[in-house]
């Protein structure tokens, strides 16, 4: 039995491994619609490219599993994303009770295997506290230009 290779999802997709969440959705719409079964007259052929560009959506859109497919291959940069005193909002998805709070990133960033894992300083309420957060649970805030 032929062991199968996994496919580059990039390459799916066709964009870039730097490419925002923007642009992979975009990319997926573009080639769902093309490839759609119903598009196609129920063909084997975009049957099967249709699963394909599916699972490439469904690594590259959820933020773990895209960074789960890239370290391996080396698409992952090593820097640190975030740098002490950025402005950040805790995601959506994070599971702590803190999500959608904004903080500041109190001190350098400290890595593991698999990502870097930032200490937020949160305002809430009249009171302060600092949270560890794995990179993937947060996003930079950017202030709209003074004018």
């Amino acid at each position: 039995m032929a062991m199968q290779t996994e496919q580059d999802h990039y390459k799916i997709l066709g964009i870039l491994p730097n490419a925002e969440t923007k642009e992979i959705t975009e990319a997926y719409r573009k080639l769902a619609f093309q490839y759609h079964p119903d598009r196609n007259q129920n063909s084997v052929e975009a049957n099967e490219k249709m699963r394909e560009i599916n699972v490439a959506y469904a690594t590259l859109s959820d933020p773990v599993k895209r960074k789960d497919f890239d370290i391996p291959r080396g698409y992952h940069t090593i820097a640190a994303k975030f740098s002490v005193g950025t402005k950040v909002k805790i995601n959506v998805h994070s599971p702590t009770p803190f999500r959608d709070h904004l903080g500041v990133i109190d001190r350098e960033p400290e890595k593991d295997a698999f990502r870097f894992w930032y200490t937020v300083k949160l305002e809430m309420k009249g009171f302060s506290t600092t949270y560890r957060f794995a990179e993937e649970e947060i996003t930079e805030v950017i202030e709209p230009a003074k004018k």
